[in-house]
């Protein structure tokens, strides 16, 4: 299966005490570039949300937004620091010795010295959390990944349609190729017999000729190789899986291909379809650049 590498999976987890909100979403990249912003709570888990997103996603720059509501203040509860109060008072005993005064110190007065009470909060069941984390990344990536699929099938559709494409062109230059060749050494006996007039041509000149202007307009090599890029390119669409960098590569080679036979073209037929043929492996390259 081919997959895109833009993309876009979201999902929301809700229990009766808070809401997981996970959202990812991604656009080309050479590499895969994994950006998580997420709740501080949350930075435990990072590399085992890391691990998970992996399982899924091979290229791409990816940016994964986790939200977290809280719904409840029931784990809020009061401390008490015994010992501090304890410090407390056996400092206010001792300014009373040292200073002759009264120790008027309330519990009231007591309570309020700091940290002696504390507001605190009950610690959460990390693996509970990790759970529900964990299933709302996995339901948000893999709608990602169908998103991504779906995306795919559009571009193998669309490169397998520009291939065919290509291939027409590449029979229409082999085609061509003896056409022109007989059309020159026509062209060159008309022009040495009207220079020669009734003198016998040396048809073993004209033959030698012929064979060194065919050797350098000859691009069979050229549109052999472009065939077995055209048919390797199919392949790799058909298999499936993270083949972007390798059609990209194989892209440029055609596009040298391409090239090779604009500059070996000295007819305007031939240069006219190596130039159509340039320009389709251009948009090629530039669909292969989605390909994961």
């Amino acid at each position: 299966m081919i997959k895109s590498m833009t993309g876009f999976g979201r999902c929301e987890v809700t229990t009766s005490e808070y809401k997981i909100s996970v959202e990812i979403k991604a656009v080309n990249h050479r590499y895969l570039d994994l950006n998580i912003k997420m709740p501080k709570k949350f930075n435990y888990f990072e590399a085992s949300i890391r691990s998970l997103l992996k399982k899924y996603i091979q290229r791409g720059k990816v940016d994964v937004y986790i939200s977290y509501e809280d719904y409840t203040e029931e784990r809020l509860y009061l401390k008490y620091n015994g010992s501090l109060a304890a410090e407390y008072m056996s400092c206010f005993r001792e300014i009373q010795e040292q200073f002759h005064i009264e120790n008027d110190v309330t519990v009231s007065m007591l309570a309020h010295m700091p940290e002696v009470l504390s507001m605190e909060r009950a610690p959460e069941d990390e693996e509970e959390i990790w759970n529900h984390l964990s299933e709302a990344v996995e339901e948000a990536v893999r709608k990602f990944a169908d998103s991504r699929a779906q995306e795919g099938e559009k571009l193998k559709e669309d490169l397998l349609s520009k291939l065919d494409y290509m291939e027409q062109m590449v029979c229409f230059i082999e085609s061509l190729s003896p056409v022109i060749v007989t059309e020159y050494r026509r062209r060159l006996e008309d022009k040495v017999k009207e220079l020669l007039g009734n003198t016998a041509v040396d048809e073993g000149r004209i033959v030698t000729e012929v064979t060194i202007y065919a050797d350098k307009i000859c691009v069979d090599e050229e549109m052999v190789r472009l065939r077995s890029h055209i048919d390797a390119t199919r392949k790799e669409l058909e298999a499936g899986g993270s083949v972007g960098r390798k059609l990209d590569f194989i892209a440029q080679e055609m596009n040298r291909e391409a090239n090779t036979t604009l500059s070996k073209s000295m007819d305007l037929q031939v240069s006219d379809k190596a130039i159509a043929l340039k320009t389709e492996i251009e948009k090629v390259r530039e669909q292969i650049q989605n390909i994961e």
